[in-house]
């Protein structure tokens, strides 16, 4: 049983892995949100196998706030904001795709081996998906600093969170209760309050290119 569910949480692993790397790469505000829902059901996914196998029953309220917050609430949120907006146009990376890629794979070489370490005192079945978990945070954290606009950087940031979330339950069965719940509870609101952000942004500038604020600074 374990060696299967093992094998399961290992699949997802590198399913989330792939899924960083094609927000890394990918070019349509819409088609990232989709992928950042996908994030979060092989979280949920990950949550009840290890709620099966360990018989930790807080794992399963987890991948239920995972399910409604990170598959439903935070994507219907950003949808609404895109279409609001109107920014469903092509994203602008500073970097282009290939080089952004072949960085990204040097980024998921070296959290394998910092990882390789810390994955040896952890006691979860999943520890063997530390390093994908670590990688996941170094790629989200690359998406975000790459792009020019709000929106694809407020994702980066939704995907590096779904990374050390992963990260948390790869190590150690997953976090208490009241640190998933205040976590989830803060991003709520700071997509709200990004959202907000945003806005201001689009009435100010007529664009949501970070860029623009500099004019704030010069002034």
């Amino acid at each position: 049983m374990h060696a299967y569910a093992t094998q399961l949480i290992n699949f997802l692993a590198a399913v989330l892995l792939l899924l960083s790397f094609a927000m890394l790469s990918q070019r349509r505000v819409l088609s990232l949100i989709h992928l950042y829902t996908l994030q979060g059901v092989a979280l949920v996914l990950a949550n009840l196998i290890l709620a099966w196998v360990s018989g930790d029953s807080h794992l399963y309220v987890s991948a239920g706030l995972t399910l409604v917050l990170k598959v439903g609430v935070v994507p219907w949120i950003l949808y609404r904001l895109v279409r609001r907006l109107d920014v469903q146009a092509d994203v602008e990376p500073l970097i282009n795709i290939p080089t952004t890629l072949l960085i990204g794979i040097v980024l998921v070489i070296i959290a394998f081996n910092v990882a390789a370490p810390i994955s040896q005192l952890a006691t979860s079945v999943a520890r063997g998906t530390l390093g994908i978990a670590l990688a996941c945070v170094l790629l989200s954290f690359m998406a975000m600093i790459t792009r020019a606009k709000a929106i694809p950087q407020v994702l980066g940031f939704l995907s590096m969170e779904n990374g050390l979330f992963f990260a948390a339950t790869a190590a150690t069965n997953g976090m208490p209760m009241i640190v998933e719940l205040g976590i989830g509870l803060d991003v709520l609101i700071g997509i709200l309050i990004l959202g907000v952000f945003m806005f201001q942004i689009r009435e100010q500038f007529d664009s949501l290119d970070i860029h623009h604020l500099e004019k704030l600074k010069d002034e």
